[in-house]
């Protein structure tokens, strides 16, 4: 189904109003205010909510493309400030949608429920599960519905989004904060951390971090390269981390150090490239991502073969572009039908890679890499 701004803008609206109903009368959500929570998809896509919408005359600011969506896009501001303690509140949840704006593209279902399958398939049963950027739960339902008495405990910084999980969610640990707020006592004790992990040149702030190895320094000025090696912190000895990230993680020199570390004490059982209209009938976006699969190994003694070409960046002879070594030597990991050549988010030539089956066919393609690799 291709995207739909303006529906997409009614569901968000009318789920934001569900949850402050919910605040107000303090109480569980019923089916039909369950089912209308379940459609809310954040605001990836949806930029013209950061224009000025608070009287008709703002209007005038708004480009004739977006006009059609400036009624429903007052009607939010007004229905997140009618429902705030103060104009400070207020502020909170509008700097909370801005950020959303720039992160908030989540995963289809059809991914979702494959990379959860095929780990159910191989007898991974986890009892405690993170998940460090969760949305609106796109991998919590899965992994629940394979494991219902699994205890999640899930961290969405997004304060609408944070709220509305939390009754989709009443009997799991929310956190509405970063996952940099897990405390101490959690570390090394997930059986699996899941999550389509934010990206983006934004720093974390870690006294963990900032205290530890250059490396672990160099990571946390990055969200998604720390938010690899918090994650392999987070869970056990023989505990599974598997994050959609950004190409950036494998594909950037400056990303080197982190690399070493992902491998270091963990094994890689999967990396697969993802098609960049992956997130286009969810969030009308392209963007490149890559699923990576790693296994905690305290014990681990030295790299495999593969392992050492993930840590490398390499010219490509075929197309004499970077890129990481392991796609290079393994081309057959990428998920498409189409390739070209044509320039990244930052206007750099990069390969992009489509998939003409939509979310049905990458899951398929997906599914049987994952059952390969696995």
């Amino acid at each position: 189904m291709a995207f739909n701004r303006k529906q997409k803008l009614r569901d968000n609206i009318e789920a934001v109003r569900t949850a402050f109903t919910l605040d107000r009368e303090r109480r569980t959500p019923t089916e039909r205010e369950r089912a209308l929570l379940e459609r809310y998809c954040g605001f990836g896509g949806l930029k013209c909510i950061l224009n000025p919408a608070r009287e008709l005359s703002d209007a005038v600011h708004w480009a004739k493309s977006d006009l059609e969506l400036f009624a429903p896009t007052v009607e939010l501001h007004r229905l997140i400030r009618e429902n705030s303690k103060d104009e400070t509140e207020y502020k909170r949840f509008v700097d909370s949608l801005k950020a959303s704006v720039l992160t908030a593209f989540y995963t289809p279902k059809e991914i979702t429920d494959t990379i959860a399958d095929v780990l159910h398939d191989r007898k991974v049963r986890p009892k405690l599960v993170l998940e460090p950027s969760a949305g609106m739960g796109a991998f919590i339902a899965p992994v629940l519905s394979n494991n219902p008495q699994a205890d999640v405990m899930a961290f969405e910084k997004d304060l609408l989004t944070g709220k509305m999980l939390g009754y989709l969610y009443p009997e799991q640990k929310i956190r509405t904060e970063g996952f940099e707020k897990i405390e101490k006592p959690f570390l090394n004790r997930f059986d699996l951390a899941i999550s389509n992990i934010p990206f983006g040149d934004i720093a974390v702030f870690d006294p963990e971090f900032e205290n530890g190895s250059t490396f672990r320094r160099i990571a946390a000025r990055k969200v998604h390269t720390y938010f690899f090696l918090k994650g392999l912190d987070a869970v056990r000895d023989g505990g599974i981390v598997a994050f959609i990230t950004s190409r950036g993680v494998l594909d950037t020199e400056g990303n080197g150090g982190t690399r070493y570390m992902m491998t270091r004490k963990a094994d890689l059982l999967s990396a697969i490239r993802l098609p960049n209209n992956l997130f286009t009938e969810s969030a009308n976006t392209e963007v490149g991502c890559d699923l990576i699969v790693l296994q905690k190994n305290l014990s681990k003694k030295e790299m495999s073969q593969d392992e050492r070409l993930m840590t490398v960046i390499q010219t490509d002879t075929k197309t004499d572009l970077t890129d990481n070594a392991y796609f290079i030597h393994h081309p057959e990991r990428i998920v498409h039908t189409m390739a070209k050549l044509d320039t990244d988010p930052y206007g750099k030539p990069a390969m992009v890679y489509l998939h003409e089956g939509k979310a049905a066919g990458i899951a398929g393609d997906l599914r049987r890499m994952l059952d390969e690799d696995f």
